[in-house]
């Protein structure tokens, strides 16, 4: 028999970090949210970024563990140089939330990360951390949170790929252009190569059964691999705009990508993930291991509903 536990979830109010408050409470532990933005299911608002050790110490008191579902994404592309702002966001929160829990005794922690630092292990020839500020970052998070943590703290850490889902009005942060391209009347186009996926749900039951397990093991999640053109082509007959899609040549993704890189550059702007170098990773297939593998069919109509 599973004890109940009482967790501290920060992020909560994200796609993510709303369902894993939910299972949480369906499996009869107790949850506390803390947000960035004070909001209605928010018990904390802390902004992640400048709470200090402390401001967690105070926060983190007399709960079994914590989750951190928030963190700097991807997409974003700020000024360079860029990898201070990525380990602001993702390594740094993480430190300190993870020293103050590990202070006020804790004794279990998930940390969402992504997927990109299970290729790193698996292809260190690639050099991933070297090459992309972003997929540095997540890998220090892993290792500078459990050194953080201690031996006494197990951190599982959750390798995300593609997202999909519903939260209330939380959407996954990349589907808004994908959805408005489908809708469109321009032609769908893909790459060769592909990713992994899964849902907002199935990251949730995976969290909190690591939380329940005290694990401290790297998760790869996935339920579905697809290929992008596998992937578009779904969520165009999602949304009720079905057509064919068609092959985007390989050296045409090379050459847009190192334009958009240079553009980058002309404006001062760093990408986390160097879009010269993009390319060898959207053209592979980067799929994971699947034990048991599960259509996300239904959560693709959730995510990209059809035209009214």
């Amino acid at each position: 028999m599973i004890m109940p536990m009482r967790i501290l979830v920060v992020g909560a109010s994200g796609l993510v970090g709303q369902h894993i408050v939910e299972v949480l409470r369906e499996r009869e532990h107790s949850a506390t949210a803390v947000a960035r933005t004070a909001r209605a299911g928010v018990d904390h608002a802390v902004d992640a970024v400048t709470a200090t050790e402390a401001d967690w110490r105070d926060l983190v008191a007399g709960h079994d563990g914590v989750v951190f579902a928030a963190g700097a994404d991807d997409r974003d592309i700020p000024r360079k140089p860029v990898y201070p702002l990525f380990h602001q966001g993702n390594v740094r929160p993480v430190v300190r939330l993870l020293t103050a829990a590990r202070t006020a005794g804790a004794t279990r922690a998930v940390v969402l990360g992504s997927y990109y630092t299970h290729f790193n292990r698996l292809h260190p020839d690639w050099d991933l951390a070297v090459t992309h500020p972003y997929i540095r970052s997540r890998v220090e998070q892993a290792r500078a949170g459990r050194e953080a943590a201690g031996p006494n703290l197990p951190v599982a850490v959750l390798e995300l790929p593609f997202v999909f889902g519903r939260a209330a009005n939380r959407l996954p942060n990349w589907s808004g252009p994908l959805d408005k391209w489908v809708r469109s009347r321009s032609p769908l186009l893909a790459p060769t190569g592909g990713s992994a996926t899964t849902t907002a749900r199935r990251v949730a039951e995976t969290a909190v059964q690591a939380l329940e397990d005290a694990s401290g093991a790297d998760i790869p999640v996935v339920e579905e691999n697809m290929t992008w053109a596998t992937m578009i082509s779904r969520i165009a007959t999602a949304t009720g705009h079905p057509r064919p899609v068609r092959k985007l040549p390989t050296g045409v993704v090379r050459t847009a990508l190192k334009i958009t890189g240079l553009a980058h550059s002309l404006q001062g702007k760093q990408s986390g993930l160097v879009p010269s170098k993009l390319a060898d990773l959207m053209l592979q297939n980067l799929f994971l291991d699947i034990e048991t593998p599960r259509s996300i069919e239904t959560t693709i109509h959730e995510t990209f509903p059809p035209s009214p």
